[in-house]
């Protein structure tokens, strides 16, 4: 992910917390002459996944660009939150949702990449169209869904594997088909397009003139949120 921030910045790439939650890699930098706040998925640890100290580390700094009236530019290559007890008991759910919250609280421009992997509740904090995205992006190797094929083949079609399985069938030759069918016509970028899940499918080539183009547009966003004395960040 670092080569693909490389390519996208006019510049060097200002890194926050190079050596903490190596698995989300947040920092500023400026496209197009513009600031922005770059949040990224690092898929070489962890696999991109996010854990608590990855989802605190970004929502630290994604309050700090709203704070100074910063762009967020997130780039997405997430397969889900961490599994495992040691994230279940630590409270993964409520530190989690401090990423959900700060970027929902956000009113600066946000723009969204997808680069591969998008999967369930982790696309969800990290700037999907539901959370008031402004512009979503996505690489035609983008892969959105609740999760991948593998995992999902196993429920969604539960009944006809079995059925398979008691007529005598090959149940690995099913199971390849069925996953096949179901990235063709579920995970793939231009399905969530049609839906208004993604507003464009790009080039990865054309990602820099695009996000450019598009934090020019909302260079005078206006957002306002809901009046409250202060909002109730899950803490």
């Amino acid at each position: 992910m670092h080569e693909v921030i490389t390519r996208l910045l006019d510049d060097e790439f200002l890194e926050i917390q190079a050596g903490y939650a190596q698995n989300i890699g947040v920092g500023f930098g400026r496209i197009d002459g513009r600031p922005g706040g770059i949040v990224a998925n690092q898929p070489t640890h962890f696999a991109g996944c996010l854990d608590i100290n990855a989802s605190e580390k970004a929502a630290r700094f994604v309050r700090t660009c709203d704070c100074f009236n910063i762009p967020i530019v997130m780039l997405v290559d997430v397969p889900g939150f961490l599994p495992g007890t040691d994230q279940e008991y630590n409270g993964i759910i409520r530190r989690g949702a401090k990423l959900l919250y700060a970027y929902g609280e956000a009113t600066v421009p946000q723009i969204t990449v997808i680069t591969r992997k998008a999967y369930g509740g982790a696309y969800c904090v990290m700037g999907s169209k539901d959370m008031g995205c402004d512009v979503n992006l996505a690489w035609p190797t983008a892969q959105i869904a609740v999760m991948g094929a593998s995992g999902a083949v196993g429920f969604v079609y539960r009944q006809q594997l079995a059925e398979a399985a008691a007529n005598g069938e090959d149940i690995d030759k099913l199971r390849l088909r069925l996953q096949q069918e179901y990235e063709d016509t579920l995970v793939n970028p231009y399905v969530a397009a049609e839906r208004g899940y993604v507003d464009a499918v790009i080039p990865p080539s054309h990602t820099r003139g695009y996000i450019g183009t598009a934090l020019r547009l909302l260079a005078r966003k206006i957002a306002q949120l809901p009046p409250k004395k202060h909002g109730n960040v899950p803490l």
